[in-house]
């Protein structure tokens, strides 16, 4: 059974689509671009300013479902120059503290609304969260 996931704290979907859709213990949230969530349009400001409101987006959408950065396990890049790779890495890593998550970035040849970056994750919820059991497969 999949639940969705919608808050103010983050941009309303602009298409056909959820901010986020959890099934049992993980959520898959949408790529978010730097929308203000209280507009919906794009922030001004370099790659610097779209980095931190896709991330701060992001900490919305994690927060609805009670969560946290530490709860994200996967995440995708998607920048319009990869030039911007540097600024959007330190930006990115200081809300990773600690155990950052599995990440692919890659230049996308355009993003919507002519943003330079998009930022889409997966993360799983604690659990305590769900009543289920983890267990360390690791070996």
């Amino acid at each position: 059974m999949k639940k969705i996931i919608s808050t103010s704290e983050a941009p309303a979907a602009i298409g056909p689509y959820s901010q986020g859709v959890r099934v049992g213990s993980i959520i898959y949230y949408s790529g978010q671009i730097p929308l203000d969530p209280k507009t919906g349009q794009v922030v001004s400001g370099g790659i610097d300013v779209q980095a931190r409101r896709v991330m701060e987006n992001i900490g919305g959408l994690l927060r609805a479902e009670g969560l946290g950065f530490d709860n994200v396990v996967k995440t995708t890049i998607f920048l319009a120059d990869i030039g911007d790779f540097q600024t959007v890495n330190e930006i990115y890593g200081s809300y990773f503290k600690q155990a950052p998550p599995a990440r692919s970035t890659v230049q996308a040849g355009a993003l919507p609304k002519n943003v330079r970056i998009e930022i889409e994750v997966i993360a799983a919820a604690d659990s305590a969260d769900t009543g289920g059991v983890a267990a360390d497969t690791s070996g």
